[in-house]
């Protein structure tokens, strides 16, 4: 959905572009970044990278990037207990205004999807305390 951006400014001495990547990366570190997200969901492709041992940033980001707005979707994974309409909402006010922040470009809508739920594994006591635990 990425699309390539328009010249974004023109200064004295030529135009300024941002990729679509690069807003990507933004929102993927915006989104991260909120307390109750376990991840982000970024489908077959994303997996079979981080497997490869390449860490992507933009991992379940989607954006569309014009010459003064962007929009963004974004698809997370929720740590289990936190209020999924809070955590949204957190995730559009915190990448909307970091995009808006490092780049001047207005962000239209920021589209939250959420693909799954995290739960935390309970840890099995080590042999050796249970051991000692009983005399």
């Amino acid at each position: 959905m990425s699309t390539i951006a328009a010249d974004y400014e023109k200064t004295e001495i030529g135009t300024i572009q941002i990729a679509p990547e690069v807003i990507e990366v933004i929102a993927g570190l915006a989104a991260i970044e909120v307390k109750g997200v376990a991840g982000m969901s970024g489908g077959f492709a994303g997996g079979i990278a981080e497997l490869l041992g390449r860490k992507n940033l933009s991992k379940g980001v989607k954006v569309e990037v014009g010459q003064r707005e962007a929009a963004v979707d974004v698809s997370i994974i929720v740590e289990y207990g936190y209020k999924i309409p809070e955590i949204a909402s957190d995730i559009q006010n915190n990448v909307k205004r970091s995009i808006e922040i490092m780049t001047g470009l207005h962000v239209v809508e920021v589209n939250v999807h959420i693909h799954d739920v995290h739960f935390k594994t309970t840890e099995r006591p080590d042999e050796e305390d249970f051991q000692n635990r009983v005399k």
